[in-house]
């Protein structure tokens, strides 16, 4: 005779055979669930618990997902999950005489259900709903994740976040937190007189950031749009119309790369006021964040990213010469000549971008961008940015290389953006071209002239105050989590195969056949170009002085303010992680080399880049396709320990 094998111990695919077999069954006895169209549900699972005393003994109809099962010969006990929370189902066979019983033996864990019956409290105090009728709503067709060790593996929860939903009911409470958020945000503003607008996603120039576009067609008009960056140029026409107060929460999309913080599209509130400057959007910012996390936590005490933040009001303003002064030592006050600003920031070790002018205003911007930011913890406003990095902002009427804007950092992170806004049209378009230039360099982030937005202003605009705010990193603050993709329901993935969505369309055609033989891929090199090889020769003394090691990527990320650079950390063997910097981000995102064992020189001089220092170099394989350059990270098996010499 067989052994009997429950049916959750059954390899997966003979579970989800079990399960289709089942809903067969029923469709054949005429009770097919997907037939039903409604359910009146009167009380939710914690509810049921909070109100006790005065349900107990009341019936009650709740419905949910059946999240455990086990049998006491007859009776039956399940864990019911609605969006509140779980209760638990008692289900005796007394109750729902023998036929309604034996369904419910049959139905499993995952099924969506609807229950009546009266509210008790089990001899071991366990409040209960006492089952008297169970009408199943919905067949689950998969088993969910093993119930003890659940949906752990974060690449899977965040590509089916519906399963992350079900079987990590926390997880709900960050988008709780999110809601909440949003929700407070609107209220503060529209208590201080704003109005909520809506601006155009697609627009023909791409502007109001210095950041790199999404770029689509529109068919019946022919032209090729942007997907919008932000929503500033919009929003200040609005302010020259006499729309004097107005704001925007809105997503955003910027075509450049993922990492914790970075995903390509995001959620923001961008806010104007006319006839105020940055000062009352340094309050409002304050009221904002600070308000949110009393409201919505109870305290202004956080932790994030490892650190106790504060967000009592009364955070510090700094200028950014006075913050560079302080963490790196330079003091740009006292310096007026490019050449010597430009110098005094090698001699930190700092690098400026390529595409940016060797200028006073750039040094000093590069020294607070790579040197500052690590240093701000608690919230701390950083004002007065060099006119170069600010093309939309009002100079300081008192030093005009200085624009009247700050950024608001948390945890070594930028949270808001601020201007008092830049209302003179023909220093604006003096801007538009500096950053013309900038784009004519190989700045693809620079902004475009817009020539309406132009126009707008020469009919007069007021003095205006603007700020832009993430909300997606606030919610991680006040969530305390430290990936941008737990606070996204839907954060964007690289396709798990990139010709999925070709495959797609015949894939219910198909039916089941047999595995067909493995066959091995032909790869066409008929079209490939490799570097001549070097005819220099190299002794064996020295190519044997150079230490070729196997490393493990224990984390990876784009490099702020660098197209090219990926950061990695890696374990060379010796228990102490080691940066490596390596310009292929054109080739491969961060999370896709998380975990992989590459192969670095690691006795190179640490050389600084990005204000980084880079403490080796990992190997890629190089060649060319046509005119197409190709590049592979060299990858090896991850058995290899990380530090093992290769020889």
């Amino acid at each position: 005779m067989a052994k009997f094998v429950p049916q959750d111990q059954m390899p997966l695919v003979d579970q989800v055979r079990v399960r289709h077999e089942k809903l067969q069954t029923l469709q054949q006895e005429g009770r097919d669930p997907f037939r039903i169209t409604r359910f009146d549900v009167t009380h939710h699972a914690q509810e049921i618990k909070d109100r006790f005393a005065e349900l107990e003994e009341q019936s009650v109809r709740l419905a949910g997902r059946i999240m455990s099962k086990r049998g006491m010969g007859k009776a039956i006990f399940a864990d019911l999950q609605d969006r509140s929370g779980r209760v638990q189902l008692y289900i005796k066979v007394d109750e729902m005489g023998e036929e309604a019983f034996a369904d419910c033996r049959k139905l499993d864990v995952g099924d969506i259900v609807g229950v009546e019956g009266p509210v008790f409290k089990t001899q071991r105090g366990e409040i209960s709903v006492r089952t008297r009728s169970v009408t199943l709503l919905s067949k689950s067709l998969k088993p969910l994740p093993e119930k003890f060790h659940g949906l752990t593996d974060k690449e899977l929860r965040f590509r089916q976040r519906y399963l992350d939903l079900i079987v990590n009911p926390n997880v709900q409470e960050n988008f709780r937190i999110r809601s909440r958020f949003i929700s407070f945000m609107r209220r503060y503003l529209d208590g201080q007189g704003y109005i909520e607008v809506e601006t155009p996603v697609l627009n023909t120039i791409s502007g109001g950031a210095s950041a790199r576009p999404f770029v689509t067609h529109h068919n019946t008009l022919d032209i090729d749009m942007y997907m919008r960056i932000a929503t500033e140029l919009p929003l200040k026409r609005l302010i020259v119309g006499g729309m004097e107060r107005v704001y925007e929460i809105g997503r955003i999309f910027r075509n450049e790369g993922m990492d914790p913080k970075h995903n390509p599209e995001f959620t923001s509130v961008e806010l104007y006021e006319a006839y105020a400057d940055f000062h009352r959007m340094m309050d409002l910012a304050e009221g904002i964040v600070s308000g949110a996390a009393k409201e919505i936590l109870g305290t202004y005490q956080v932790s994030w990213m490892g650190y106790d933040i504060d967000l009592t009001p009364g955070w510090p303003r700094l200028t950014m010469i006075d913050a560079v002064k302080r963490y790196v030592g330079i003091d740009f006050g006292a310096i007026s000549d490019d050449a010597e600003a430009v110098a005094a920031a090698k001699a930190a070790g700092v690098e400026l971008n390529a595409a940016a002018e060797p200028t006073w205003g750039n040094a000093l911007f590069a020294c607070f961008d790579q040197k500052v930011e690590e240093h701000l913890i608690q919230p701390t406003f950083i004002t007065m940015y060099p006119v170069e990095v600010s093309p939309l902002t009002k100079r300081s009427p008192a030093d005009p290389r200085l624009t009247e804007r700050f950024e608001f950092f948390i945890a070594h992170s930028e949270m808001g953006n601020a201007y008092s806004e830049l209302n003179d049209p023909i220093d604006q378009r003096g801007r538009f071209l500096k950053q013309m230039e900038q784009r004519e360099r190989g700045d693809d982030e620079a902004e475009m002239i817009d020539e309406d937005f132009l126009n707008a202003m020469e009919y007069g605009m007021p003095p205006t105050g603007g700020m832009g705010i993430g909300i997606d990193r606030c919610v991680m603050m006040l969530c305390g989590v430290d990936t941008i993709r737990e606070v996204i329901l839907f954060p964007t993935m690289k396709p798990l195969d990139k010709e999925k969505p070709e495959k797609a369309e015949t894939k219910a055609e198909e039916k089941p056949v047999e595995a067909a033989p493995v066959v091995e891929e032909k790869i066409d090199f008929s079209n490939v170009v490799i570097e001549p090889l070097f005819q220099d020769q190299v002794d064996f003394e020295t190519f044997s002085k150079s230490d070729f090691r196997a490393v493990k990527v224990l984390a990876c990320e784009a490099v702020k303010k660098s197209k090219k650079l990926l950061r990695f950390t890696l374990d060379d063997g010796t228990g102490t992680p080691r940066t490596i910097l390596s310009g292929i981000h054109a080739y491969y995102e961060p999370e896709e080399l998380i975990g992989k064992t590459c192969i670095a020189i690691t006795n190179l001089p640490p050389r600084p880049m990005m204000g980084i220092e880079s403490c080796g170099m990992l190997l890629s394989a190089v060649h060319k396709e046509g005119e197409e350059e190709k590049l592979h990270l060299l990858m090896v098996d991850p058995h290899i320990p990380a530090g093992a010499k290769l020889y």
